[in-house]
């Protein structure tokens, strides 16, 4: 019979961390109130002490086991859980080790079942790197070497799990690479976003630092009526978008390796928290290649899986960092295979639709706001007029952008579709993922005889879309793609 596991004890170490946080105000508040007396103290430390027995608890009620073909992770604190992961239905095991794990040794394991992108699918958090790596191989059915039965046993149990890793690396990612990582604008609103919480901290824990919200708003009273000063602080946050926005790059894609680990996909990354994701190659439909106008000009892109049934697949399912194209094509052809077609155009309607889009808005602007220059003689009015004005000649080469980069293709075992010009994507997926056609049509496509083609797909978005395609394209790359499902309606006398 197979035993019941724990979690590591040194698990333990990290409650008071995680509890830290929430139990700091309410003691402090304790302490104020108490007046810093003996009994404060004691209240204090009774707190404390119930925390951590009630992370004693936790760990001793929790424990996982693997029974046969499926995982059981069972809780009793309260009332008895017992939740059941077939192992047939897992899709991936993610082993993550943060900082404070990785100090002690542990390691988080979670597991995608596909059923949801949270983590209530299946989440071991503490167990050893060793334990992580042995249910990791166990989990994802690497190999299943049978032992002679002992009398009495039953034959389930007769089973042992042996991991025999057989590991081909694809790709270390160089250092170097990571300085395109401010090219991608993942990460370059970094310096806001810590600006806006900073604030944020001093509204609402200002009384307990010792200023009081009183301060923080004369703070913004005086930034307010120093308008120079407060312009000054802005263009410091935007110069230091790239610099902090590299850094943030560089912790998470740190040392990135993809390697092809017995049938997965193996994508290593991280500097502060290791992440492992491991991708069943069977499962991976296509790859998507996405790249924005920075990174073109640099020649770089960012590759995605299409995985069926993978939660947070844009995070989750990621390949490549910012790398060279020409590395990313022959990644991709390794890993998952080439696409050998050239992308065809769509119809010159298409760039017509886009240099609209791009053009006529700031021009009705750019209109506007000269008029109300004209009745008013503002001059803030006529620099506005000005500023959208150019902003409707860059639309020109915006909408040109956009429509060169329409396209969709079909190679004989893999199509491709393609859009976008701020941000491009390319999808490129197997002929066997397509599981439908929807064809959609508005009214102002209706007046320029396209249409929008989307191909169903059990994996990734689901659906990717050949938009403005023209009436011929519509009915012909279906049948060029599917032509078994047209067939019945060709046939004589249909």
């Amino acid at each position: 019979m197979s035993v019941p596991l724990r979690l590591s004890p040194k698990v333990l170490l990290l409650q008071p961390v995680r509890m830290l946080p929430s139990l700091i105000l309410p003691l402090l508040g304790l302490l104020f109130v108490g007046g810093f007396s003996g009994s404060s103290y004691v209240w204090v430390a009774g707190g404390v002490g119930v925390t951590l027995a009630f992370g004693v608890v936790r760990w001793a009620t929790f424990s996982y086991e693997i029974v046969g073909d499926r995982l059981e992770i069972k809780r009793s604190l309260v009332s008895r859980s017992v939740r059941t992961i077939p192992m047939e239905r897992i899709r991936g095991v993610d082993v993550s080790t943060p900082p404070m794990h990785r100090l002690l040794g542990l390691a988080v394991l979670k597991i995608d079942t596909g059923a949801s992108g949270g983590d209530e699918e299946g989440k071991l958090d503490g167990v050893t790197l060793e334990e992580a790596e042995r249910l990791k191989a166990v989990l994802l059915r690497r190999t299943r070497v049978a032992t002679a039965p002992v009398p009495g046993t039953p034959a389930t149990d007769a089973v042992q799990d042996v991991a025999v890793p057989v590991e081909q690396g694809i790709i270390r990612v160089p250092w170097r690479w990571l300085l395109y990582g401010p090219l991608s604008g993942a990460y370059l609103l970094t310096p806001f976003a810590l600006a806006g919480g900073a604030v944020g901290l001093a509204f609402q824990w200002g009384d307990d630092l010792g200023f009081g919200q009183d301060t923080a708003l004369s703070v913004g009273e005086w930034l307010w009526d120093h308008p120079y000063l407060l312009l000054g602080v802005a263009l410091l946050l935007v110069v230091a978008m790239p610099f902090v926005g590299g850094v943030m790059y560089v912790v998470f894609n740190w040392d990135f390796r993809l390697t092809h680990r017995d049938g997965y996909l193996v994508a290593e990354r991280g500097l502060i928290n290791r992440r492992s994701v491991s991708l069943e190659s069977r499962r991976v439909r296509g790859y998507e290649i996405v790249d924005g106008l920075a990174e073109r000009w640099a020649n770089v892109v960012r590759v995605w899986a299409i995985v069926t049934g993978l939660g947070e697949s844009q995070t989750r399912g990621q390949l490549l960092p910012d790398v060279p194209r020409q590395i990313a094509f022959q990644v991709t052809g390794d890993a998952v295979g080439s696409f050998g077609s050239e992308l065809r155009p769509h119809p010159p309607i298409a760039r017509n639709r886009r240099l609209f889009r791009a053009i006529a808005p700031w021009l009705a602007l750019a209109l506007a706001t000269a008029l109300a220059a004209l009745l008013t003689g503002v001059t803030a009015w006529w620099i506005a007029a000005v500023i959208t004005l150019l902003l409707a000649g860059l639309g020109i080469p915006l909408g040109i952008d956009r429509y060169r980069s329409l396209g969709h293709g079909y190679d004989g075992m893999r199509l491709s579709v393609r859009q976008g010009s701020l941000r491009r994507s390319q999808a490129v997926i197997e002929r066997r993922a397509v599981v439908g056609w929807h064809i959609r049509q508005t009214w102002f496509q209706r007046r320029a005889g396209v249409f929008t083609l989307t191909a169903g797909v059990g994996a990734g978005q689901g659906g990717y879309s050949a938009v403005d395609v023209s009436r011929a394209q519509v009915a012909g790359f279906p049948a060029e793609v599917t032509p078994e499902w047209l067939a019945p309606f060709l046939s004589e006398g249909s």
